[in-house]
């Protein structure tokens, strides 16, 4: 079954004139905009013989914003952002304040060290590395061929 999107700008307001308006600029307004877009950073995972690596992209925050965390080989990353701006020389009509927060959980493989975890933010990326267990790391070592 496929769906097909029914235009006919002709009989748009036919049946109840300004209805569809009142939705489009209610969702096209940038207040409910804003929120109905979903605001969890990207992130890219890899792996190194020695490291896993892992890069959120979270730009304008500051890195008290963040709360890292383990429990129970599960690495918790919260960000909680408040700001408000208050000027105590003009009257106000309407005041806005801005309030953002978000949570990534990770669950860290068994060959991960939870307790060799450095964190490091720079130019809006988050860099987190989480070293492996001794008996993880790969050896690698040259086999001759007999």
């Amino acid at each position: 079954m496929s769906l097909v999107k029914w235009n006919n700008d002709k009989n748009r307001n036919a049946v109840m004139p300004g209805f569809n308006d009142i939705f489009e600029s209610f969702f096209n307004d940038a207040f409910v905009s804003d929120r109905l877009v979903s605001r969890v950073p990207a992130v890219n995972i890899s792996e190194t013989p020695e490291k896993f690596h892992i890069e959120l992209a979270a730009p304008g925050l500051n890195k008290q914003d963040f709360k890292i965390s383990t429990k129970r080989g599960v690495l918790t990353v919260a960000v909680e952002q408040r700001n408000e701006q208050t000027e105590n020389n003009k009257k106000y009509n309407k005041r806005e304040f801005s309030y953002s927060s978000f949570v990534r959980s990770f669950t860290l493989p068994e060959s991960a060290d939870d307790s060799q975890i450095d964190a490091v933010y720079n130019d809006g990326v988050l860099k987190i590395d989480v070293a492996k267990k001794e008996e993880a790391k790969s050896v690698s070592r040259q086999i001759q061929i007999k």
